[in-house]
C-alpha cells in the first residue's frame, strides 16, 4: 500500500496556543516548565491529528518555540560567542536571547538565567526562501566549532514513541544549514566548515537510530537553487558519509525545480527522495528516469504553500504517470511543510459555504492525502463521498461568476506604456520636494505603525462583534490617532504618521476593502517567533470600490502642521502575503492590485497628503528561486509598483519600505522602482546590508533602520549615532533619513517613546557633525 506522510505541520496550535504561551513567558507570567508543557501538549495534539488522518508516520523535529533553524543552532552547538553565554544558562533562555536580544520581555530571565550579555542584538532574521516565514540566520567564523549540544530532538522523539507513534524525524540538512548562515569574518568561507559539521550530523543520526527511528527526513531545499560547483559536488561525499550509520534517509527538496541538480538528487546515496510536484510537475518524468527502483519516491502532490483544495483527478492523473515509470515504492505528501498554511477549516463558521468548499487547510490536506491514496491503491469505494465533494468543489470554483470581472479586464486592456512613469526624473522631483517640505538634514520619521494597545484591539474587536457602532469606533480610533500625533510632535519627529490604530494587519486591512478578497476567522500562519498573520484569500479579480485610508490620514494631517505620511501596502506585498488564486498568472493578479492602490494614492494626494509610503517588503521574497525566472518576475513586480505610484505630481514624495531581505543582487531593480525615498532594515546586520546600496551608488534617498524593533531592547543614542556614521560612509549624508527598522505595532509605548527619543537625539548629534564638517 502507498504510504502517506507530511514534511511538517503548523506549530502554533489550532487557536494559537503557542503564541499566547510564548508571550506570557516573555512577560514573566509563565515559567519555563509551563511553557515546555504547552509545547509537549501541542506536539501530542499535532501527532494525533496526523495519525487520525491515516498517515504512516508522525513527523518529529518540525516543532520550534521560535524557529527550526534556531533549533539547529543549539542542536549543533554553534551559538555565536558574541552572546557571551557562560554555559550554565537554561537552554531555552539562551535560545530566546539569540532570537530576541533578551531572554524575556521584562529584561531579565524569569527562568533563572543570570549570565550572558542579554543586551546583545539578536540574530539577523530573513525570509525562508520565497515564503513569508522568517528564520534566524546562523553566524559563522573561522573559530566556529560544532558539537552535539542539545537533546531536545531526542526527547521529542521519545515523547512520540511513548504515545505509540511510528516516527519519522526531520533535520535541516548540513549543506542547507551552512548555506542559510552568514560569514561574520572577512575573507572567510563558511563552506570550509562542512567537514567538521558532518561528523556532528553523524552523531545525531546514530542517536536517532539507537532510539529506533526508521526514517529521517533530511531537508535540503538548496537543491532548488543555482549552486556553486563546490556546494553541488559536496552533496555526494556528504551523504555517503552520513548514510554509513544513519537510519534510512529521505532527502527532501521543495519550493523550486531541481533543474541542473535533478540527476544529482536522484543519485545520492539515500533511501528515498521527496520532490515538489506542485512547483515542478514537469520534472517528474526525469526523476522517474534517474531514480533507482530500490529507492522510495515521495511525491509532493498536495500544495503545502496554498489553501486551495486539491483537484483529485488532476493529481491522480499525475500520479498514474509516475507509477507507470517508477517501479519502486511510492509515497504521497504535501509539497512542503504545512507550516505555511492555517491549521484547520473547522473553526471557519463565517466563511460562506461555496468559498469554504474550495479550500483545504493543514488538517484537510492530510485527509486529502488519505483520499488520494485510497483511490490510487484501488479502494475508491471507501472514499466515494469525499471524492465526489472534492470534484463538486473544483467544478464550482471554475464556473463561479464571483471570480472574473469584465470591468477589471477592460481597465487592464486600456493601459498604456507610460502608466508606470513619473513625469520628471528623480533629481527634478527631489528639488521640488525639498522646496515644498523644507525638512532638516537627516530627517526623522517612523515606518508607519505605533503600538497596538489592548484598548485599540479591544475597540476593534467590539466593533467587529457589533458591540460598538461606527460612530463610536471612529471616535475611539481618532482619539488614538491624536495620541500618536501628539507623541510624535513632543518627540520632535520631522515627518509624522497617523499610527495605523485602525489596522489589524498591513495586508488584511486592505484586502478587507478590496473586491476579490475573502477572509478566514482563524486562518493564522506563523511569520516568526510568536508573530502570526492571517493572509487574505485572493479568489477573484481585484478592484477598489471606495477609498480605504483617506479619511484617517486626512484627519491626522488636520491635527498638525508637520508633514503626514499616507501609509499603504504595495501590490507585490499584498499579493505575496495573501493566499493567491492559482487559476491565472500571479503577475496579472499583481497588476490588478496595483491599479487599485493607484486609485488610493491619487485620492490621498487630492486630500492634501504630500508624502505617501507604499510598503513593498515582499519584493525580494517573490523572486523565483531559480535565476532564470528573475528577469520576468522583477520586470512585472517593479512595473506594478510604478503603476501604483505614478499617478501623482512630482512634488508629491513617494516612499517605500523593505525589510528582512538581501537586496544586493536586485539593486538595479530596486532603483528601477524609482521611489523618492526607500527605508530598509539594517540594524541587525550592523548596517552591512546598506553597503550594497553604497557600492551600487543608489541614486535616490534612503533611510537605513537604526534600531531593531523586533527586540524589546531600547538602544542608546550612541549606538544609533554609530550606525548612522557607518551609513554616511556609503551613502551621501544629504540623501539619508533616520528611522527605525520597521513598524512599531508590536512594541509598547514606554519603550517606543524611549527609543524614538534616542533616535531624534542621534539625528541632532549627526546634524551638528554635518554642519561642522
Amino acid at each position: 500500500m502507498t504510504a502517506i506522510h507530511t514534511l511538517g505541520f503548523p506549530r502554533m496550535g489550532a487557536h494559537r496556543e503557542l503564541k499566547f504561551a510564548l508571550e506570557q513567558h516573555w512577560r514573566g507570567e509563565l515559567d519555563r516548565s509551563a511553557l515546555e508543557a504547552v509545547g509537549a501538549d501541542l506536539r501530542a495534539q499535532h501527532w494525533q491529528a496526523q495519525r487520525d488522518a491515516g498517515l504512516d508516520f508522525v513527523t518529529v523535529g518540525d516543532f520550534a518555540f521560535y524557529d527550526q533553524v534556531a533549533n539547529h543552532i543549539q542542536l549543533l552547538g554553534c551559538e555565536p560567542p558574541r552572546f557571551d553565554f557562560a554555559g550554565d544558562e537554561p537552554e531555552l533562555s539562551r535560545y530566546f536571547t539569540m532570537a530576541r536580544g533578551v531572554a524575556a520581555e521584562a529584561g531579565h530571565d524569569h527562568a533563572g538565567c543570570t549570565h550572558g550579555d542579554h543586551g546583545s542584538f539578536a540574530l539577523e532574521m530573513t525570509k525562508w526562501f520565497d515564503t513569508n516565514y522568517h528564520y534566524l540566520v546562523p553566524e559563522f567564523t573561522s573559530a566556529t566549532r560544532f558539537g552535539l549540544a542539545s537533546v531536545r530532538l531526542f526527547d521529542e522523539v521519545a515523547q512520540a514513541q511513548q504515545a505509540g507513534h511510528r516516527v519519522k524525524a526531520v533535520l535541516l540538512g548540513p549543506l542547507s544549514f551552512l548555506w542559510l548562515g552568514k560569514e561574520k569574518e572577512g575573507g572567510f568561507d563558511r563552506f570550509s566548515l562542512l567537514d567538521q559539521l558532518v561528523p556532528v550530523y553523524e552523531q545525531v543520526l546514530r542517536r536517532l537510530k539507537q532510539q529506533g527511528v526508521e526514517w529521517v527526513q533530511m531537508d535540503e531545499p538548496i537543491l532548488g537553487l543555482d549552486l556553486p560547483d563546490a556546494w553541488r559536488h559536496a552533496f555526494e561525499r556528504t551523504y555517503w558519509q552520513l548514510a554509513r550509520s544513519a537510519p534510512k534517509l529521505l532527502l527532501a527538496t521543495y519550493f523550486s525545480p531541481l533543474a541542473d541538480n535533478l540527476r544529482l538528487a536522484c543519485q545520492l546515496p539515500v533511501a528515498g527522495l521527496h520532490v515538489d510536484a506542485v512547483r515542478a510537475p514537469e520534472e517528474l518524468t526525469g526523476i522517474c528516469d534517474w531514480l533507482s527502483a530500490h529507492k522510495v519516491l515521495s511525491v509532493g502532490i498536495v500544495d503545502g504553500r496554498n489553501i486551495w483544495r486539491t483537484d483529485p483527478d488532476a493529481a491522480l492523473a499525475r500520479l498514474a504517470t509516475v507509477a507507470a515509470k517508477h517501479k519502486g515504492e511510492l509515497w504521497l505528501a504535501p509539497s512542503c511543510s504545512l507550516l505555511h498554511v492555517p491549521f484547520s477549516l473547522a473553526a471557519e463558521a463565517r466563511l460562506d459555504a461555496e468559498l469554504k468548499s474550495w479550500l483545504a487547510f493543514a488538517v484537510e490536506k492530510l485527509h486529502e492525502l488519505r483520499v488520494l491514496r485510497a483511490v490510487f491503491d484501488g479502494d475508491e469505494a471507501s472514499v466515494q463521498g469525499e471524492l465526489a465533494a472534492a470534484r463538486a468543489a473544483i467544478a464550482s470554483r471554475r464556473a463561479s461568476p464571483r471570480v472574473h470581472r469584465a470591468d477589471v479586464a477592460l481597465r487592464l486592456a486600456r493601459r498604456v506604456e507610460s502608466d508606470d512613469r513619473r513625469n520628471a526624473p528623480f533629481v527634478e522631483r527631489q528639488a521640488l520636494q525639498r522646496l515644498r517640505f523644507a525638512l532638516p538634514p537627516l530627517p526623522t520619521t517612523t515606518i508607519g505603525s505605533f503600538p497596538q494597545t489592548a484598548a485599540i484591539r479591544g475597540a476593534r474587536a467590539a466593533f467587529k462583534r457589533g458591540e460598538l457602532d461606527a460612530d463610536g469606533y471612529r471616535d475611539r480610533m481618532r482619539a488614538e490617532i491624536e495620541l500618536a500625533v501628539r507623541k510624535q510632535e513632543a518627540l520632535g519627529l520631522d515627518v509624522l504618521v497617523h499610527g495605523e490604530a485602525e489596522r489589524n494587519d498591513m495586508v488584511e486591512y486592505f484586502g478587507e476593502q478590496l473586491d476579490g478578497f475573502a477572509f478566514s476567522a482563524n486562518g493564522w500562519v506563523q511569520s516568526y517567533g510568536s508573530r502570526c498573520v492571517k493572509p487574505p484569500i485572493l479568489y477573484g479579480d481585484v478592484a477598489r470600490p471606495a477609498p480605504m485610508t483617506v479619511a484617517w490620514t486626512a484627519y491626522a494631517q488636520s491635527l498638525t502642521p508637520l508633514p503626514m505620511k499616507g501609509m499603504l501596502t504595495g501590490p507585490v506585498t499584498i499579493l505575496q502575503w495573501s493566499f493567491v488564486r492559482d487559476d491565472q498568472p500571479r503577475s496579472l493578479s499583481t497588476e490588478q492590485i496595483a491599479w487599485a492602490i493607484r486609485d488610493e494614492v491619487v485620492d490621498l494626494e487630492a486630500a492634501g497628503i504630500g508624502i505617501i509610503q507604499i510598503d513593498e517588503p515582499a519584493i525580494r521574497e517573490g523572486l523565483p528561486l531559480r535565476r532564470a525566472g528573475w528577469k520576468a518576475y522583477l520586470a512585472s513586480a517593479t512595473r506594478a509598483f510604478r503603476i501604483s505610484a505614478s499617478g501623482v505630481a512630482d512634488r508629491t514624495q513617494i516612499h517605500t519600505h523593505m525589510c528582512y531581505s538581501e537586496f544586493n543582487d536586485i539593486l538595479p531593480e530596486i532603483a528601477a522602482m524609482d521611489a523618492d525615498v526607500i527605508t530598509i532594515e539594517t540594524s541587525r546586520s550592523d548596517m552591512e546590508l546598506l553597503r550594497g546600496f553604497g557600492d551600487f551608488r543608489y541614486p535616490n534617498e534612503i533611510g537605513p533602520g537604526v534600531y531593531d524593533i523586533h527586540s524589546p531592547r531600547v538602544p542608546d543614542t550612541d549606538a544609533m549615532v554609530r550606525l548612522m556614521r557607518k551609513a554616511a560612509t556609503v551613502v551621501p549624508p544629504a540623501n539619508l533619513w533616520v528611522n527605525p527598522d520597521c513598524g512599531l505595532k508590536t512594541r509598547g509605548w514606554p519603550e517606543t517613546e524611549a527609543a524614538l527619543a534616542n533616535m531624534v537625539a542621534a539625528a541632532k548629534v549627526l546634524r551638528r557633525e554635518l554642519a561642522a564638517a
